[in-house]
Parts: C-alpha cells; structure tokens; sequence
C-alpha cells in the first residue's frame, strides 16, 4: 500500500509530467497556429477534435475512474491480481464492444451532426464538406482514448502513475510531428494533423500496454457478459457522467452569456481560463489521480486512521501550493496576460479584460484544487452521487451568480460567478466529509494554513515591490491603461525574474515559519 510519504513523492511525480504535457500542449497549439493561421481549415480541425473530446469529458476522464479505480482496487486486495484482471477484461470487452458501435454510428451521422454543432459554416462554400472529413478521421480517437483510460484505471489502482501522465504528451508530439511531416511535403495540414489525432490514440494504447505487462497484466478480449461487479461499475459510472454533461452544459451557459456582454468577452474569458487551468492542471489532477488508490487501499484494509491522514495530507498539499498560486496569480495578472498574449491583433483593451477576469478566475483557484482533493473521499467509498449533487447545486448557483453579477461588471462578473460557485461546491464537499468523519481539521492542518497565510503575504509584498523596481528599471514594460506594453524580451525577463522571486520568498517564509519542515522535504524528494 502507498503511504503518506509516498503520497507526495506520487503526486510529485504526476504533476511534473503533467507540467511538461502543459508546455509540449502550448508548442503544440504555436506551431498549429503558426502553420494555419486562424481560419478556414483551423476552424474545420479544432471543431472536428473538440467532438471527440466531448465526449470523452463525458465519460472516460473522471466517469470512469471514478468507478472503475475503487473496484479494481478492492478486488486485487480481496482476490488477487488474477482476479482483476479478469474483471477488467470483461470491461475492455464491453467497452470495445459499445464503442465500435457508438463510433461507426457517429461517422454514418457526421454530416448531419457537424451541421448541428457547426451550423455558421454553412455559410462558407466547402466548410462544412470539410469539417466532416476531418471529423471521420479523428472520431475513432475516442475509441482508443477510453481504452486508454481503462489502462490508466488499472496503472493508477496498482499505484503506477507516471506511465498515465505521460499519454497526453504523446498527443502533443504526435500532432507537431504531423504538422512538420506535411510542411515538408507541401500537404493538407489540417487533414494530417487530423490523422496525428487518431494515430496518437493507437500510440497512446500502445505505450500503456507496455507498462501493464511489466506490471503482469495483459488485457484481452473475452465473451461480453455483464456480471455483477460491470454492473455495479456501470451504477457508479452513470452519477458522474451525468455530472460531466452538467458540466459541459454549464460551460455553453456560460460561453452564450458571455456573447451577450460585449464582443471579444468570449475571447477573454477564454485566455483568462487558459492561465487559469495551469495551476489547476498541474497540481489538483495530480492530487485527484494519487489520492484515489491510497484512500480505497486504506479504507478496504480497514486502515481508517491512515485514510484519514492521506485525506489530511492532500489537503494540506492543495493548501500549500494553490494559496500562493492564488496571490501570484491576482497579483501578476497583467504582467502575465501581457506576456502571453499581448502582440498583433490582441490589444491593450484585450490585455486589461482578459487580466481583469484572470484575477476573477484566480479568487477560486484554492477552491478548484481543493474540489480535486475532497472528491477522492467519496469516490473511494463508493459515493459517486453526493458530489455530482453538490456539483449540480453549485452549477445552478453559477448560472443566477452569471445573471446578477454579469449586469454589473460584465464578462468579469462570469468569472466571479465561476470562482464563488466554486468556493461553495469545495465547502460543501468539506462540510459532507467532515459530518461523515472521513475528514478531520487538526493541528497541522490549521498550523499549515496561518504559516501558508503568513508567507503568502511576505510573497505578495515581494513581488509588489519586485513590480516597482521592474518599473524604475524598464519602465511600464507591461503596459498601463491606454499605453501598449514594451519589448517581448524584456516583458519576458521581467515576469521570470517577478515569478522566481515570488517563490523564493514564500519558500523561505514558509521555511521559517515552519509551514513546511526538512522532513517533508524528504517526503517528496
């Protein structure tokens, strides 16, 4: 069984692959907006990779985890790895079987559905004929990437981490690869980058199968039948995809919403997010796709104590990185939206929207992560309903918060809606938990977040002052209201130099204070 040390040596793990799939993912989306520019054909390949991807949010990212993980967990401990492994051949059976269903169906259908979700490309000669090619070639991606989801499951649940992590990275090399293999022969990038998309899912397939046999699991194919232990799969399963399409309907609210503010608010709110979902990203998935396993090992040996100190831990570890994150990203909005993407097109009234509604975004960040922490709790006991009922509640919340606040401060008010409605949906999950004894508030975890507190504050006054000497230094290289920011390179310089001396003052101060000892160091390294 992982213990805590492992925890965080686990969770470091994941979330520095993770961080490396973050930045292949911004090359990757670079060099396709380098090679395609913003038009016709890009327009045609991001709707025919977002369908795909549509529903795999709905069901085989956190849905099937969330179900199959605890399942294949208990049964290794129970009966052994044998016995898992037949179980999870009936699943990769069934799965197989429903999909190459769902997905020839889904290529027969395409013309009718890309008119459904594409319907202003009729308006352009050949748009549509197009998006349709492109979308034949890169459905069977959600074939493979929800048996690469099942292999995760079982990698994850055997507490082996890395191998996961890193599929999306072979997505991102797979599709520059694409780009700079139809450059050099003078191709249709949009249709190559459209087949990098498949290939990648067979590759992706291909890489955790590897891992699973050094593992000694070796899925197959075996006669579909749907026992007991696939149908309560299926009973945990269905709570959190319906969720996951709550979810992605309140996502569209929100984009219909913001058309009504202004032109462009779709865009900011678009930019802000993307910074957002960094942090995000990089630490609460790693937290949610650790703490799983550990909790189901722990709760089905009976090991409360431990559950409840893994429980704690990951809490403390959400607390510890997503408060400084928080104040750095409040903070350095604009320095940030200005580094990014201020040039060309995107101007100075772009840069102050798209940063006004960053440090929205940034108000929920602790909230965001700490949601990746707490949901492990009720997964791992079997409860897939109270969260997504919490979820939905708090969904509902964001939509009135979107009417009331959106009056007032426009797009930004999207964003605070989002950010409050996360911080309700995070206490409720706490609060559930809490009443249920499957979470404790000690000492530690009080101590840890006055010194995180305390540091967090000797950050913001470094980096407030680091701001101040940029400026006497270059001058306003971040632009002011009205005023274009100066030089890439030195707008670069600049926000490297106010991020590390960011983290070197909330290191030390944390240090000091003792919110974080050589011990834990130790942990993690």
């Amino acid at each position: 069984m992982i213990k805590p040390p492992t925890l965080l040596h686990a969770f470091a793990t994941v979330s520095s692959i993770t961080m490396v799939s973050r930045i292949t993912g911004f090359v990757r989306d670079i060099i396709i907006a380098a090679t395609l520019g913003a038009g016709f054909a890009t327009d045609a390949f991001l709707v025919a990779f977002q369908f795909p991807n549509l529903f795999r949010r709905f069901f085989a990212e956190g849905a099937f985890s969330a179900g199959f993980v605890p399942i294949f967990a208990e049964v290794v401990e129970s009966n052994g790895i044998k016995e898992a492994q037949k179980f999870a051949n009936q699943v990769l059976s069934l799965l197989a079987l429903i999909l190459l269903v769902f997905v020839i169906l889904m290529m027969i259908l395409m013309p009718f559905l890309i008119y459904v979700i594409a319907p202003g490309f009729a308006k352009f000669p050949g748009q549509i004929e197009k998006t349709v090619e492109l979308a034949r070639v890169t459905f069977p991606y959600l074939f493979f990437i929800s048996i690469v989801s099942l292999q995760s499951g079982i990698l994850n649940a055997l507490t082996k981490f890395a191998a996961a992590a890193a599929t999306p990275i072979i997505l991102n090399l797979t599709l520059i690869t694409s780009v700079l293999i139809s450059l050099k022969f003078n191709k249709d990038e949009a249709l190559f980058l459209a087949w990098g998309v498949c290939v990648s899912g067979a590759l992706q397939v291909v890489w955790l199968m590897g891992h699973l046999r050094r593992n000694k699991v070796s899925l197959k194919f075996t006669y579909p039948m749907w026992n007991p232990r696939v149908l309560r799969l299926l009973k945990l399963i269905l709570p959190v995809a319906f969720g996951a399409s709550l979810y992605q309907l309140n996502l569209l609210i929100d984009k219909i919403l913001a058309t009504l503010v202004s032109s462009g608010a779709v865009s900011w709110l678009y930019f802000a997010d993307r910074v957002n979902q960094l942090p995000i990203g990089v630490i609460g998935v790693g937290i949610g796709v650790v703490l799983l396993p550990v909790l189901v090992k722990s709760i089905h040996k009976g090991e409360n104590e431990q559950a409840l100190e893994a429980q704690e831990r990951a809490v403390r570890i959400s607390i510890l990185l997503s408060i400084p994150a928080c104040v750095g990203l409040l903070l350095l909005s604009n320095p940030i939206i200005s580094t990014l993407f201020e040039r060309g097109e995107f101007t100075v009234t772009d840069r102050l929207a798209a940063s006004s509604a960053l440090a929205a975004f940034a108000c929920g960040l602790p909230a965001y992560i700490l949601i990746k922490a707490l949901v492990p709790g009720f997964f791992s006991r079997n409860d897939t309903l109270t969260p997504v009922k919490i979820s939905a509640f708090a969904m509902a919340l964001n939509i009135i918060l979107n009417l009331i606040l959106m009056s007032k401060f426009g797009h930004v008010g999207i964003a605070m809606a989002t950010a409050i409605s996360a911080w309700c949906n995070a206490g409720l999950l706490a609060v559930f938990l809490y009443k249920r004894k499957h979470f404790v508030i000690n000492y530690n975890l009080v101590r840890c977040l006055i010194c995180v507190l305390l540091s967090s504050l000797v950050m913001a006054s470094a980096i407030v002052w680091g701001l101040q000497i940029s400026t006497l230094i270059n001058g306003p290289v971040f632009g002011l209201e009205g005023v274009p920011s100066g030089n890439q390179g030195a707008r670069v310089l600049s926000l490297t130099g106010l991020i590390f001396f960011g983290i070197i003052a909330y290191s030390v101060s944390l240090f000091l204070s003792g919110g974080i000892g050589s011990n834990e160091l130790k942990k993690i390294f």
